[in-house]
C-alpha cells in the first residue's frame, strides 16, 4: 500500500509538471496550428535561464518568473520574424522549429557544458509532510498546486475574457476577425509567447526534481506531445487530464514493467489516434 501510494503522490506531481509543459505547447499547437517541435527546447533553455539565476542567490520563484518572461521574448521574437513567413506551411514549420532546437541544444551544452544541474529545493517547501505514518514530499505537492492554479486561470483567460474571445475568433475565423478590427497577427505572437514562457516556466519548476542536463528537451517532448494528442489539441482541459493520465503510466510503467515502460507510454496515444483522432475532449475540425 505505501508503495501505491508513493507512485500515486510522484504520479500527480509529475503529471502537473507535464501540464505547465504541455499546456503551452496545447495552446500553439492546438490554437495556432503550428507543430513546435522546438517546445522542449524552450523547456530545458528556460530551466538553463532559471539555474543561472539561483546559482547567482535570486529568489526561486522570482527566477523562474524572470526565466519565463526571457524565453517569452524569445519566443515572441522567433515567431514573428521566422514562423509567421511561413504561415500554413506546417512541413517548412516542422523543419524550422526541429533545426531550432539543434541549435539551442548545442548552444546550452557549450554555454553549460554537459554536467547536470540540479538546485536545491526552495528552502520553505523542503521536508515532507506526514500522512498515516508516510511521507510525502512537500515540494511535490507544491508543484501540483502551482499546476492547478496555472490552470485556472488560464481557463478563465481563454474562456472568461475579452482577449480569450479574441483568441478564439481569430483562430475559428481570421480574415473576419481581422474585418471588426482584432490583430490576429499580434494575438498570435502573444500566444506564442505565452505558450513559451509556460514551459520556461515548468523547467525551472521541474529542475530541483528533474535536475537539467543534456537531452532533458528530447525527453520532455514527446511526452508532451502524446499528452496533447491524448486530451486533444487546443484543448486545456485535455492537457490537464492527459498529463495526469501520462504521469501516473509513466511513474506505475516504470516501477511495475520497466523493460515496458516505453510501449505502456505510447500504447495509449496510438489508441486514441485510431478510435479518436481529434483527441478525448479535442473538437472534430470540419
Amino acid at each position: 500500500m505505501s508503495q501505491w501510494l508513493t507512485l500515486a503522490v510522484n504520479s500527480i506531481s509529475y503529471g502537473g509538471l507535464l501540464f505547465l509543459l504541455s499546456a503551452g505547447f496545447s495552446l500553439i499547437f492546438g490554437l495556432m496550428r503550428i507543430p513546435n517541435l522546438m517546445h522542449g527546447s524552450f523547456f530545458l533553455l528556460g530551466a538553463y535561464f532559471g539555474v543561472t539565476f539561483l546559482a547567482q542567490g535570486m529568489n526561486f520563484w522570482l527566477a523562474a518568473l524572470l526565466s519565463a518572461a526571457a524565453m517569452a521574448a524569445i519566443g515572441a521574437l522567433i515567431e514573428r520574424f521566422l514562423l509567421r513567413r511561413l504561415a500554413g506551411q506546417e512541413l517548412a514549420q516542422v523543419l524550422l522549429t526541429l533545426g531550432l532546437s539543434f541549435v539551442v541544444a548545442d548552444a546550452c551544452l557549450m554555454i553549460w557544458t554537459g554536467d547536470p544541474w540540479q538546485p536545491e529545493t526552495p528552502h520553505a517547501f523542503q521536508g515532507a509532510v506526514q500522512v498515516s505514518g508516510l511521507f510525502f514530499p512537500i515540494y511535490r505537492l507544491v508543484i501540483v498546486a502551482v499546476a492547478v492554479v496555472i490552470a485556472i486561470a488560464l481557463w478563465l483567460l481563454i474562456d472568461w475574457t475579452r482577449l480569450g474571445a479574441m483568441i478564439r475568433a481569430g483562430v475559428d475565423d481570421a480574415p473576419i476577425a481581422r474585418v471588426v478590427g482584432i490583430k490576429v497577427s499580434q494575438l498570435f505572437t502573444l500566444v506564442f509567447a505565452l505558450g513559451a514562457g509556460l514551459a520556461a516556466f515548468a523547467g525551472v519548476v521541474g529542475s530541483p526534481v528533474l535536475s537539467v542536463y543534456p537531452g532533458l528537451d528530447a525527453e520532455m517532448l514527446p511526452v508532451a506531445l502524446i499528452v496533447v494528442i491524448l486530451g486533444g489539441s487546443g484543448s486545456l482541459l485535455g492537457a490537464l487530464v492527459g498529463s495526469f493520465i501520462i504521469g501516473f503510466l509513466y511513474n506505475f510503467g516504470q516501477a511495475w514493467f520497466p523493460d515496458l515502460a516505453y510501449v505502456i507510454l505510447f500504447l495509449p496515444m496510438v489508441v486514441v489516434l485510431v478510435v479518436r483522432p481529434q483527441g478525448l475532449f479535442g473538437k472534430v475540425v470540419p
